[in-house]
């Protein structure tokens, strides 16, 4: 959610036409060639030290990040609406070149939250805290105004929720299993093993919510029009094209000081054909498109936004190297593909999220027998690619250790909170679940 988008300038800009808008989102949509280089955006609920479910103030909060913004950090960081953490990485050249920066980063900023008895916390969703707006913005304001019209969700997933993001080339432009279609088709279907496979949000307001990660249900009950994908039908270019200008338009900006209108039911085709409350210009666009929130979001490259935050310091390293080993080593490519190639069936012609596929998913994590056998094989079949790609022992031995303690068990973090809540203590009070 933290897109960087710049505000409205003094500037008078030129309206665009639908054509137009059409043509400029497939040329920027994706950006092909060979996978060259990765990313990840690793976001954490940031909470007390000692004691994760007692509040924090917004001025200790503020307090800590204002520290925080002195280091200097090879990553972006920036703050979430709730007040939880994200780095972002630099794109990499390799998967140990991105988990470096990451990984020193991350050390960097636990430091400086120590010194204000803060730590991150690793979980998809906030276990014991409602959601409350820490970021006080005129964007927020009006995704906030824009959210709550269809339930309580979206503050939910504004202020609740943290996830690992990996970030993938394209593709190439031609066929094959590093190819641009293939890759899209791949990450709709491959998303939904591993929102299985590293679901780590089961609970909201200290309950079980009966989801394996929440943090996915916020995002179906958001809707289609702001957090589904497009059809998987045809040209991928095409098909998102169509599905940014059909998209419901959330906010437009104004220059000055006041609140940003907040528009019901207008779709940004529709905008252009109106040229109402003003003519939309391409900054619109853009920013218009950082504003939609589909699993995976095509940014010139695949942004895959369907895991869960995971619990320990170095849990976000797992999903991005199996991730990073399915999608660019092109022999697990296409082990991958044929792997979940079965699971379509299941998702009908129903776009992610709000498929069977992806609902079973999302409710269950690895209990589903055939999720969890697909899982399985991809993670084998990610082990074998990751020394290819230049991984470290020690990075193979934790994606090993996560296949062996969850997947082959045909469990996930989730799993491990539910057994925390109803082991020999059954309250969350006074319970360490972070790690």
């Amino acid at each position: 959610m933290s897109d960087s988008v710049s505000d409205c300038t003094e500037q008078p800009r030129s309206a665009v036409t639908e054509a137009e808008v059409e043509a400029l989102v497939r040329g920027i949509c994706f950006k092909t060639g060979p996978p060259r280089t990765l990313g990840v955006e690793v976001e954490w609920l940031v909470h007390e030290l000692r004691s994760p479910q007692l509040p924090v103030t917004p001025e200790r909060l503020e307090a800590a990040y204002a520290a925080l913004r002195t280091v200097p950090l090879r990553s972006a960081l920036t703050v979430e609406p709730g007040g939880q953490l994200e780095l972002s990485s630099p794109p990499a050249t390799s998967l140990m070149e991105c988990i470096g920066t990451v990984s020193a980063d991350l050390d960097a900023a636990r430091a400086v939250l120590r010194e204000h008895d803060l730590g991150l916390v690793g979980m998809g969703n906030d276990p014991w805290h409602t959601p409350r707006r820490f970021l006080r913005q005129p964007r927020y304001d009006a995704m906030e105004a824009y959210l709550d019209r269809a339930g309580p969700a979206g503050r939910a997933m504004m202020c609740t929720s943290a996830s690992v993001q990996v970030c993938l080339d394209a593709g190439y432009e031609e066929p094959g299993p590093l190819g641009h279609g293939r890759r899209w088709w791949l990450a709709h279907h491959l998303g939904a093993v591993l929102v299985a496979a590293f679901a780590n949000s089961p609970l909201a307001g200290g309950e079980p919510t009966g989801w394996l990660s929440t943090r996915q249900l916020l995002w179906m009950e958001i809707g289609a029009g702001r957090a589904g994908a497009p059809a998987l039908d045809g040209d991928p270019r095409a098909a998102w094209a169509r599905h940014v200008v059909d998209a419901p338009v959330m906010c437009v900006r104004r220059e000055d000081d006041g609140p940003w209108d907040v528009p019901d039911g207008l779709s940004f085709r529709e905008w252009t054909r109106s040229g109402a409350p003003r003519p939309p210009t391409q900054e619109d666009l853009d920013y218009h498109l950082t504003t939609l929130f589909p699993p995976v979001r095509p940014r010139g490259h695949l942004e895959l936004r369907m895991i869960d935050a995971q619990p320990g310091e170095n849990g976000w390293i797992v999903p991005l190297a199996v991730a990073t080993a399915l999608f660019d080593d092109p022999e697990a490519a296409e082990t991958a593909y044929r792997a979940v190639k079965p699971l379509a069936e299941r998702a009908r012609p129903l776009p992610a999220p709000h498929n069977p596929l992806w609902i079973d998913a999302a409710r269950s994590g690895l209990a589903d027998p055939e999720l969890r056998e697909v899982a399985d094989i991809c993670f084998a079949t990610a082990l074998r690619a990751l020394p290819r790609l230049g991984a470290t022992t020690e990075v193979v031995d934790a994606v090993a250790a996560y296949r062996d303690r969850y997947v082959v068990r045909g469990r996930c973090p989730a799993d491990d909170l539910l057994d925390e809540l109803y082991g020999t203590d059954r309250t969350l009070h006074g319970k360490d679940i972070r790690t």
